[in-house]
Formats: C-alpha cells, structure tokens, sequence
C-alpha cells in the first residue's frame, strides 16, 4: 500500500528446520515451463476454504463460483485454465466432501502452527477468538503450498467472477508489465511504478480502520499469489514468533482490526511491511467488488459525506462503477446471493448490487443448463430476475440446486 513505502522492510523472524509440509514440491518450476513454451495454456489453482460447517450453503456458493470460473477460462472467454482446490478444516469434513461431485480436489488441512507453540503471549491468547473462525482461517495460506501451478487465486465462496483475470496472469508470469493500459484500469495506484516481479495481488479493506491509519487489511475473500514453500514457511514462522501486540497488531503496525492476527493482518503485514515491492493493489471498484462506502459518512440521497477512507483527497465511489468493468465480486455489502434479496430501493448502495445478484443467478442458471435442465427453477418469487429460483424474499425462500450427481440439494 501506499504508505508502506516509507518504511524500511524489518527482518523476518527465522524459519524453523524441524517442519516439513506433507505436500512434495515439484520438479520443475512451471513458470519456466510457461516462459519455455507459453503456446501451451497455463493452469492456474483456485482455492477456496472451510474452516466449519455454518450456516451458509458451502457448495451452493462452491458450484457457482466454479462455473463462472469456467466461463471466464479457456473453455469460455479467458485463456488459461483452472484447476479447483477446496482446503477444509478437519471439523469441516462433512460439507466440504460434496465439493468433490462438483470438481474440487478436496485437502484436509490442520492450522499450521499449534496456538500453545506461539510465543507472543497476547497473540497465542487471542488468536482462537479472532475475526470470523479464529486461527481456522489460516488454512487460506495452505494455497501457497499448491507448487505444481505458477499462479494460486484464493476466494471466498461468496465471490463471482464476471469477466477472465487474464491481464493480472499476464502480468505475474511476464516478471511485470508496463503497459499503461493495465495500471489506468486495474491498479489502485496507476501513477506509482510496478514492480518488477508481481508476488501477489490484493485489494485492501479500507471499510475497516480509519483513514489516517497507515496500513490497511488486506480483504480477506481476494488473493492472486505465486505459490512457494518458503513463502508459506515463514508465514509460519511469523504466527510463531507471535509478534502482535496489543493494540498496535503485526510488528506494532499492522492492526488492530477485524480479522487482523489472522489472514487480513498477515497478508497486509507480509507485503506492506516486511517485503514491500513484492505486492500490487488491485482496484477494489474492478476486482473483488463490493459496493462499499469510500467516505467516513453516510450517503444522503445519492450524495456521499465525509472524509476518503483513502485518505486522499478524491476517492472512486465503487458503487457507480459500470456492471462491465467488474472483473470480479464479493457479496458483502450486498448480501448473499441466496438469501433471495433483490435489492430493488432506488438508490447509490442498491443500483450496483441489484445487478451483481442477478448476475449470480444467470451464472446459477446456465450451470444448470449446462447439466441439461431448463435453467428455470420452479419458484415464483420475482421470477425474471432470480430465474425461478426464489420462492420468497428473504433466506427462507431459496430453492437450493438439485445435484446432478445424485438426490437432493448440494448442501
């Protein structure tokens, strides 16, 4: 982020020699195998996790997302393909194996630190309660170690994607670019050069602190990521050593926040502070949209009041931004696609997610088709916009997906 470029990196904390991770890394590295030879279409891992068993429907979410991936790759508009990873929690072992029937390949993954071995004393009593699962959604790191792919993107089961994200893999597996063209539309910052070699991109979260806080968390549902052992070996080192502080987070900078000792604080801390350069901010209004706020105050009338949460002096409303643009989503703000809400107060914060919602229900749609049905459900709450699939507002009324690969819903 922006601000972390006037600090020098501190230096990591060493990475521990008696720990091994079960996966073997690979012979080669694929991206010299894509430099080699990048006629032959490069595979890129999405993630996604389970840390528990809740409320939401996981491979209802699961299976739409892995169509609107399918449809923004080399099967569809985009030129590269996709394999499907669903890294779950061993508690959440039961709602994770349906994922399996719809194309994941499921790994069972414990947190990668035991909370009694860390030695911060705060962090090591705090951790467990931490943001939504506590020390749980550490397990979203495990995409660091899926080595056999040049390119990991982890998201949330709550993300939809609308168009390829081929110009970010371009960009990662080329060692940078320079094309105006790519820092005007996807970059947070386009006047601040690009690194050399991208490592990572993100969105930050600046919903979540106040504007005049330096280091922002990054948002937890988006993460583009050259996957590395030694990478991942020192994140694990850094949860070890345990060095968030009470009131101050990672190193004394990073935090406190929601989620902050765990994924969002990390990621933040370990490209905004420790290894600045490695790491590019994508525009939160193109990739990993969703209709957020950017001032302090409320919005009257279609009129936003108060201060930048960018702490800069204009600031993009996101919520005015063109359906076209957006790359990708996160239903956040917006609510969950299946809680059947269709968003129909004319107004800035319901415009955008209106058509966002109606988007996942004609991916949900053509998914449907594409296993030989009329793409139509029997419900017969406002039918146009949610095809049929709504029975009534609210999350009572949804009409889960019948799998194709047995009886019932994918639950």
């Amino acid at each position: 982020m922006r601000g972390s470029k006037k600090n020098l990196p501190l230096s990591s904390p060493p990475l521990p020699q008696t720990w091994s991770h079960p996966k073997t890394p690979p012979r080669a590295n694929p991206i010299d195998a894509f430099k080699s030879n990048n006629s032959t279409p490069v595979t890129i891992a999405y993630a996604i996790s389970v840390t528990g068993c809740g409320s939401d429907p996981i491979t209802e979410g699961g299976a739409v997302l892995k169509h609107s991936i399918h449809l923004n790759s080399i099967h569809g508009a985009g030129r590269y393909n996709y394999a499907l990873f669903a890294i779950y929690h061993p508690s959440a072992v039961s709602c994770a194996l349906p994922l399996k029937a719809l194309g994941y390949e499921l790994l069972e993954r414990e947190v990668f630190v035991n909370v009694a071995d860390i030695k911060g004393d705060f962090l090591r009593n705090k951790i467990e309660q931490n943001g939504c699962c506590g020390e749980k959604e550490l397990i979203k790191l495990e995409a660091y170690t899926l080595t056999d792919y040049p390119i990991a993107v982890h998201l949330d089961l709550d993300v939809l994607m609308l168009k390829p994200m081929d110009v970010v893999f371009d960009a990662m597996l080329q060692d940078g670019v320079s094309q105006s063209t790519f820092q005007t539309h996807s970059v947070m910052w386009p006047d601040d050069p690009l690194p050399t070699s991208i490592n990572a991109f993100f969105t930050l979260d600046y919903n979540m602190v106040g504007p005049k806080k330096q280091y922002k968390p990054v948002q937890g549902g988006f993460l583009v990521m050259r996957p590395d052992l030694n990478v991942y070996e020192e994140f694990r080192a850094i949860v070890l050593e345990g060095d968030f502080r009470d009131g101050q987070g990672w190193g004394g900078k990073v935090g406190p926040f929601h989620g902050s000792m765990t994924f969002q604080g990390i990621i933040s801390y370990y490209y905004n502070v420790l290894h600045p350069g490695q790491a590019i901010e994508l525009n939160r209004c193109v990739y990993n949209q969703m209709c957020d706020n950017p001032r302090t105050g409320k919005t009257v009338n279609d009129v936003v009041q108060g201060e930048c949460r960018t702490n800069t002096e204009t600031c993009e409303d996101c919520r005015e931004r063109n359906l076209e643009d957006i790359v990708t989503t996160h239903y956040t703000l917006c609510q969950k696609p299946w809680w059947c809400l269709s968003h129909e107060n004319d107004s800035l914060q319901h415009r955008l997610c209106r058509k966002l919602v109606h988007e996942w229900y004609k991916v949900r749609s053509d998914l449907e088709q594409s296993w030989g049905r009329s793409g139509r459900g029997p419900g017969t709450h406002e039918t146009d916009f949610f095809y049929g699939y709504c029975n009534k507002m609210g999350k009572g009324g949804y009409i889960p997906i019948e799998a194709p690969y047995g009886t019932g819903s994918v639950r």
